[in-house]
């Protein structure tokens, strides 16, 4: 990976800002910085690491944000940060989901006075092979369920639907793909990006799922579906995913189970 060289003056700035102080135990960059997607002009994300009596402080005075431009020599530049302290990073290994997780995908410490940190930060961003089953299964119930959606919505002639299913389609076919190749999805801003990068999907997969982003209607979103449909087995009856969808996201309040959204 490499960091373009304003951004790792500000990643040593920002290091020497809060090294010395004993509030904070680690610096952790993450973002676009440490996934090697920044432009010129992004700025820096990180974790900043604070003791228990100092992160619970903050957390009661709802103050858990570092924003500083002035450690930034670059048009635009700043850093932006949030509040942690060692247990949220333990957690996160023992029971993230996947976005949480994803975001430590190349992420570092800047500096530590924490034994062992980058064995922890190593743990995290891993795919979690528990419920796998589970998940490829949800997520083309979920797609099945948008297919037939959009063209409910378009023969009904409600825009707002057509559009919410057509980008509720593009994410199911996308982190069942991702699944597919135990990905970990890394939430909405870069599923694009890591969706055209795994290496077993329909070879037209990316167009289908940009054409249908750019003029959302049933036919891209037929065309979108069933070449994820015809992959590969997936193991699901229509019947299956219509049932699917009534008792666990339509019922989902009588289990009080999280929204799939949030897997």
């Amino acid at each position: 990976m490499q960091i373009r060289d304003h951004h790792q003056r500000a990643i040593d700035r920002l290091a020497d800002a809060y090294r010395g102080d004993p509030s904070y135990r680690g610096l952790i960059i993450g973002g676009s910085v440490a996934k090697g997607y920044a432009r010129a002009d992004s700025d820096v994300d990180f974790l900043i690491i604070a003791t228990d009596d100092v992160f619970e402080r903050r957390r009661a005075e709802r103050d858990l944000f570092i924003n500083r431009t002035d450690l930034c020599d670059y048009d635009g530049g700043f850093v932006d940060g949030k509040i942690i302290n060692l247990a949220f990073l333990t957690d996160v290994a023992d029971r993230g989901n996947e976005p949480s997780r994803a975001a430590f995908e190349g992420a570092f410490a800047a500096y530590s006075h924490i034994p062992d940190l980058d064995a922890l930060l190593h743990r995290i961003p891993v795919y979690p092979e528990a419920g796998h089953d589970q998940r490829l299964r949800a997520f083309y119930c979920m797609a099945f369920m948008q297919h037939w959606l959009i063209h409910e919505a378009e023969r009904h002639g409600n825009r707002y639907a057509v559009i919410r299913a057509a980008s509720q389609l593009t994410l199911f076919t996308g982190r069942l793909i991702l699944a597919h190749n135990r990905r970990l999805f890394p939430y909405h801003k870069w599923l694009p990006r890591t969706l055209e990068s795994v290496p077993d999907k329909p070879d037209d997969l990316m167009t289908c799922f940009n054409d249908l982003l750019d003029q959302p209607n049933g036919d891209r979103a037929t065309a979108l579906f069933e070449r994820v449909r015809d992959f590969r087995d997936w193991g699901v009856s229509d019947l299956e995913a219509y049932t699917w969808f009534m008792t666990d996201v339509e019922w989902s309040w009588m289990s009080g189970s999280s929204p799939i959204e949030d897997w």
